[in-house]
């Protein structure tokens, strides 16, 4: 009788940490943005945007310490307003948007730095090239909104260098920085 309620018991346990661990947040599309920008011929920033992206995080802990998180944004959604830049950075001189569809970020760590402010690291994979990447992120606090979710939002801020994707051809050439600025704007739901 003993080593059946102990068989229950550990059970018990070891059902609810697996189920704590999957505990699995996604980004609310409408509160939420991925945004890049890049300088022109060194005089100006042009941004954009990608329209369709998923994100999601799993984590069990209240400071979201142990969190991971995979973000896919589709290519062929880029957006700059306007369509014939649109239609260049998705061509093959750019993202070659046919070839490879997805831009796929997983995370490896999230390291609170202090207070509400972490390190996002993780790889990064543009037009087939995988590269690590940091980030700095700000986690701006919860919230129950309108989706009647337990929801949290964070702000993602980072760099990368185009040329370490293949992205384009050379400064010289294209008038558009090597250095591209990525953010995003992200609330996401308890599932």
């Amino acid at each position: 009788m003993a080593k059946k309620i102990l068989f229950t018991i550990i059970t018990s346990l070891v059902l609810s940490s697996m189920l704590q661990a999957q505990t699995t947040w996604t980004a609310d599309k409408n509160h939420s943005q991925l945004h890049f920008s890049a300088v022109h011929f060194g005089i100006s920033h042009i941004g954009g945007v990608f329209d369709k992206f998923e994100v999601s995080m799993k984590s069990e802990k209240e400071d979201f310490s142990d969190a991971q998180f995979e973000m896919i944004a589709d290519v062929r959604s880029i957006d700059t307003h306007v369509e014939m830049r649109d239609n260049d950075l998705k061509s093959p001189n750019w993202f070659d948007a046919e070839k490879f569809p997805e831009l796929v970020f997983k995370s490896t760590s999230f390291t609170k730095v202090k207070n509400n402010h972490y390190k996002l690291n993780g790889t990064i994979t543009i037009h087939g090239v995988s590269k690590p990447i940091e980030f700095d992120v700000t986690f701006n606090g919860e919230a129950v909104t309108m989706t009647k979710k337990q929801t949290g939002g964070f702000t993602v801020t980072g760099k990368l260098n185009r040329s370490d994707f293949n992205l384009g051809r050379d400064q010289m050439t294209t008038g558009v920085s090597n250095e591209v600025d990525v953010w995003a704007d992200v609330e996401i739901g308890k599932n």
